[in-house]
C-alpha cells in the first residue's frame, strides 16, 4: 500500500492524503463534508473516495441518521488496512504497540526488558525482540506496513540518523532497521513521538499549538505548531533540557554548564535526593542509604506514596524550576496546551502547585491565561502509540 500511494500522480494524491488526513484527524465523515474540506466537486470526492476504498484505505461505514430527509453515508479509516508497530526505547527496556490502520490499539506490551546501545549487533537484538512479540501476540508480520522507533537525545527522521545510538556517517539507523524488519521505518525522537500520540490520542483535543514536556530521566519536548510537529532546519527541535538557564555550575551530561535539565528532570530529582540523604535529612529510605543500597528514581517516587516529606520537598524543588521554564516557553510561544509527560508526570499532585507559582509569577498573564496546563493521558503508552501514528502519518506524507 505504501508503493500505491507512492506512485500516484500529481493532484490526486494530495488530495487523496487531504482526505485521509481528515478522516485521522476529524473521524468519520460524508462526502458532502470531505468535498467542501478538500474544496473539490461532490463527484469528484466520490471517485476519490471510491479509489480509496479500492485500495484499502477506506471503508464505507452506513448511513448517517440525520433526522429526516436522504440520510448520507459515512466514510472512515480502514481498520484492516494494515498494522503499525512502535517500540519506545528507554534505558533498561522498551514499550512496544501495535495499532490498526485506524490509530486503534491492538496490542501493547510494557517493561520488555532490553538494554539497547549503539553497535550493529545490538540493533539486530532490538529487531529480533519486536518481531518475536509480534509472534507471540498473533500479528502478521507482512500485514505490517511501517514500524517507528523512539529513540532519546538527537534524532533526525529524514536523514535516518540517531546521534545517540550513531553507527557512522555511511549507515543511516533507519536503513539497518529496515533490512532486519523488512518493511519502512521511522525513527523518531522520544519526546516528539510522546508529543504526537498525546496531540492524536490523548489530551490534544484539537489544539492546534500544543507543548509537551517529557520529565523522564532527562528532559525533553515535542511541539505542535499549527497542527504540524515541530522539527527545526536539522531535525533537532526540542532540547529544551539544555537550555542555559541555571546558574548552578553543574556540568550536563551534555558538556555544557548549567542546563536546565540539572535542575528538572529525573537524573536532577536523584541526585539532590541523595545529596540531602548525604547531609542527613531523613528520609524513608535513609536506612537503605546508610547501608549502601541502591536507591533508584522509582524508589524516590514511590517514597511519595508513604507522604516522605524529603521525597515530596524534591519533587516540588523541580517543579518549581520546571514552571519557571514553562513560564519562559508560553511568553515565547503563547500555546493553547502545555502537557507534561514522563516518569515523572506520576507525582503529578506535588508538581502542580509549584509549577502554577512558578507561572504566575513569571509568565506574562496577556499569554497564560487562554493556557491549559494539563498532564499526559496517555501515561507509559504515550511513546509507542506516538510512534505508531507518526509512522502512519509520515507513510501518508503527512507530516
Amino acid at each position: 500500500m505504501n508503493r500505491q500511494l507512492k506512485n500516484l500522480d500529481g493532484r490526486n494524491a494530495a488530495l487523496k492524503r487531504r482526505i485521509l488526513g481528515l478522516c485521522i484527524n476529524d473521524g468519520d465523515n460524508t462526502i458532502a463534508d470531505l468535498a467542501r474540506e478538500v474544496n473539490v466537486s461532490v463527484p469528484t470526492a466520490t471517485k476519490l473516495i471510491s479509489e480509496l476504498i479500492d485500495s484499502g484505505f477506506l471503508m464505507d461505514l452506513g448511513k448517517f441518521d440525520t433526522g429526516g430527509g436522504r440520510r448520507p453515508s459515512i466514510y472512515g479509516l480502514n481498520p484492516e488496512a494494515g498494522f503499525f508497530v512502535g517500540t519506545d526505547v528507554r534505558r533498561h527496556h522498551i514499550n512496544l504497540a501495535v495499532t490498526d490502520f485506524k490509530g486503534g490499539i491492538v496490542s501493547y506490551c510494557e517493561n520488555i526488558p532490553y538494554v539497547t546501545v549503539a553497535d550493529e549487533q545490538s540493533l539486530k537484538g532490538l529487531c529480533r525482540v519486536v518481531l518475536e512479540k509480534l509472534d507471540e501476540c498473533g500479528i502478521e508480520r507482512s500485514r505490517v506496513l511501517a514500524y517507528g522507533f523512539n529513540l532519546t537525545g538527537r534524532v533526525n527522521n529524514d536523514t535516518g540518523y540517531s546521534f545517540s545510538y550513531f553507527l557512522g556517517d555511511d549507515r543511516p539507523l533507519d536503513t539497518l532497521l529496515e533490512g532486519e524488519l523488512g518493511a519502512p521505518v521511522l525513527i523518531e525522537n522520544d519526546s516528539r513521538a510522546m508529543a504526537y500520540g498525546e496531540y492524536i490520542a490523548g489530551v490534544g483535543n484539537g489544539e492546534n499549538n500544543m507543548i509537551f514536556l517529557n520529565l523522564s530521566w532527562g528532559l525533553g519536548m515535542g511541539m505542535i505548531v499549527d497542527g504540524k510537529l515541530c522539527y527545526g532546519k536539522s531535525g533537532f527541535c526540542g532540547e529544551i533540557g539544555h537550555f542555559p538557564l541555571l546558574d548552578n555550575n553543574i556540568i550536563c551530561k551534555c558538556g555544557k554548564i548549567g542546563c536546565l535539565e540539572t535542575g528538572a528532570s529525573g537524573l536532577a530529582t536523584h541526585r539532590i535526593f541523595l545529596e540531602r540523604l548525604a547531609e542527613g535529612r531523613p528520609s524513608v529510605l535513609s536506612d537503605r542509604f546508610r547501608k549502601g543500597e541502591e536507591i533508584s528514581l522509582a524508589d524516590i517516587l514511590d517514597a511519595l506514596k508513604e507522604e516522605d516529606v524529603l521525597a515530596i520537598e524534591t519533587i516540588e524543588e523541580i517543579g518549581s524550576v520546571l514552571g519557571r521554564a514553562i513560564a519562559g516557553l508560553i511568553n515565547v510561544f503563547n500555546p493553547e496546551l502545555v502537557v507534561i509527560g514522563g516518569t515523572m508526570s506520576n507525582a503529578r499532585e506535588y508538581l502542580l502547585h509549584p509549577i502554577k507559582a512558578a507561572l504566575n509569577k513569571h509568565s506574562l498573564n496577556i499569554v497564560s491565561k487562554d493556557m491549559n496546563l494539563k498532564f499526559s493521558k496517555l501515561g507509559n503508552k504515550a511513546g509507542a502509540l506516538g510512534a505508531c501514528l507518526i509512522s502512519r502519518s509520515k507513510m501518508l506524507g503527512l507530516v
